[in-house]
């Protein structure tokens, strides 16, 4: 039945007339008159936010990552006429730059993208470099490149790990960021950056606007600190540092914006902060997702049988936004910052992208999870689906005790008598260490403005804001929840569609040894319950 274990663990490391389009380009050998604001090039008409885009090189930096990934991929598909996207990529594992960015478009979010133009992949190169060391680790001869030729600039880059030490976290969150300014600071044709950021750097006020909050320590100094000390010092002074933020990811994060105030002044620069990402909503494939954070984590342990409990008021927004959504308001907001700019409006733009204009509660996540994930359960689960959100402590570490680790005891000691290495318990470490940075998220309340962010979406063109769809407004919760469970499935497990007829056997299988157990636990409880009840009777009458 526990024969899993291995998968598990893995796991846990318009201004006027509408245009007809075919997608979302109009061809010139269709007789229409071109809609205002929409520019003709050659045989394309280009949106305004597309126009921006025509004939730029874009520099990314965590072009590895989800949200790096993405934003290649709807560029690539959606901004055809762009020149070329300069990817910053590091050596890793014995693999060089242009070998792991090769890696990279054997992943199914390409798929479309591979149909639509099969030769896509020359407008992308690979630029070596690392943002854990000074000056991006990139060589003198890429950087010139980088100053002459690139125009656009989306620093995504970034440890989420909310544990990461702190010594990592200053050096990829904020030395890499304040190298970056420097880096663009030189090219004579930036026309916009855009640096991401998290809607929860400052998790320490109950209501986030789209402004600038006082730091927590100036970024110049905590960079000297971080030089000076050596890894273990920093280890023991972080709680001291990090004061009342919960983690080194928001305390870095936090401390890098302010390293955009006092050093990307005059700069077409904009800040972009957006909610808990999770999975794609619609495109280029529904649900598609690469990792375990945040709400994907605990609906991949609760849909494998390990997770009974979460620490979490059901009744608090989950702020969570799709994958897709946020790389289309990421590619919007570069448009708009080259404009607030063009406009020589003296602040820095802000971006809230959150979810609260359409909010959906922890709980109706979760039972919309279970309403359409029941139908896509994986084979590779160990125990049937028995999941819920406890608002209190004392009843969620119950859950923890007697349905987390006394079964994962007693199973170990039976692994480990027919000469078999436990692991039950090693996993459910790891778990509980990751709920553990979760609970602060997922028991308070937050109120975000996002003005700036919906000013922007109104402006957009009616054929971009169908072409880089990212109003929340319009998400439906219910279709996106279709196929939540099933990307994660199919994504994340790495367990085909194609096993699901022997799943769903399995499944119901387990449901019946669930509900066995749990009248075994019940006629226990009932016979604890009368004994206690007989003695104490005995006692009064005697």
């Amino acid at each position: 039945m526990f024969t899993n274990f291995n998968m598990v663990e893995a796991l846990l490391e318009t201004g006027g007339q509408e245009v007809a389009v075919a997608d979302h380009i109009s061809r010139a050998d269709i007789r229409i008159e071109c809609a205002p604001n929409i520019t003709q090039t050659a045989d394309i008409y280009l949106t305004p936010v597309q126009d921006f885009y025509a004939g730029q090189s874009i520099f990314i930096t965590g072009g590895t990552g989800f949200l790096g990934k993405l934003i290649i991929e709807k560029l690539m598909r959606s901004c055809p006429n762009l020149s070329v996207i300069y990817l910053l990529v590091r050596p890793k594992k014995g693999k060089d730059s242009h070998e792991r960015s090769e890696e990279l478009f054997d992943d199914p979010l390409f798929a479309k993208l591979k149909e639509e133009d099969p030769k896509f992949r020359h407008k992308i190169v690979a630029i070596q470099g690392d943002c854990t060391i000074p000056n991006l680790g990139i060589s003198e001869t890429d950087q010139i490149t980088l100053i002459n030729k690139v125009s656009i600039v989306f620093h995504i880059a970034a440890s989420l790990s909310f544990d990461e030490k702190i010594k990592l976290a200053v050096a990829i969150n904020i030395q890499s960021l304040r190298d970056m300014i420097s880096l663009c600071k030189k090219m004579p044709n930036l026309k916009s950056f855009v640096h991401v950021s998290t809607a929860y750097a400052y998790c320490t006020y109950d209501k986030i606007e789209e402004k600038f909050y006082d730091s927590p320590i100036d970024g110049d100094k905590l960079l000297t600190l971080m030089n000076c000390l050596d890894d273990n010092l920093a280890e023991e002074i972080t709680p001291n540092l990090l004061g009342k933020w919960p983690n080194t990811y928001a305390y870095t994060k936090a401390v890098a914006e302010n390293i955009v105030q006092k050093e990307a002044v005059d700069m077409p620069i904009g800040i972009f902060r957006p909610a808990i990402v999770v999975s794609t909503y619609q495109e280029p494939i529904r649900g598609w997702i690469d990792n375990l954070y945040g709400p994907t984590g605990v609906a991949a342990g609760a849909g494998t049988g390990l997770l009974r409990s979460v620490h979490c008021d059901g009744s608090v927004h989950a702020n969570v936004v799709p994958g897709d959504m946020v790389v289309n308001a990421l590619i919007t907001t570069a448009w708009d910052v080259a404009k607030v700019h063009k406009d020589k409006i003296e602040e820095i733009p802000i971006y809230n992208y959150v979810s609260q204009d359409n909010p959906i509660t922890y709980d109706e996540l979760k039972d919309m999870s279970a309403k359409h994930g029941i139908n896509y359960p994986t084979i590779k689960a160990i125990w049937y689906y028995s999941f819920r959100n406890n608002k209190h402590k004392l009843i969620h570490l119950l859950y923890v005790y007697f349905l987390h680790l006394l079964p994962a005891l007693l199973i170990d000691a039976a692994t480990l008598c027919i000469g078999k290495r436990p692991k039950l318990l090693k996993i459910y470490k790891k778990i509980h260490r990751f709920m553990d940075v979760l609970n602060y998220f997922s028991t308070k309340q937050w109120t975000f403005g996002n003005n700036r962010m919906n000013s922007l979406i109104k402006r957009l063109h009616p054929k971009d804001k169908e072409i880089f769809f990212c109003n929340i407004k319009d998400l439906v919760w219910d279709t996106y929840f279709q196929t939540y469970l099933q990307g994660i499935r199919v994504y994340l497990i790495k367990d085909p569609l194609e096993t699901l007829p022997e799943a769903r056997v399995k499944w119901q299988k387990m449901y019946w040894m669930h509900q066995i157990v749990k009248l075994v636990m019940a006629l226990v409880l009932f016979r604890f319950v009368w004994l206690l009840f007989s003695a104490i009777t005995a006692t009064i009458v005697q």
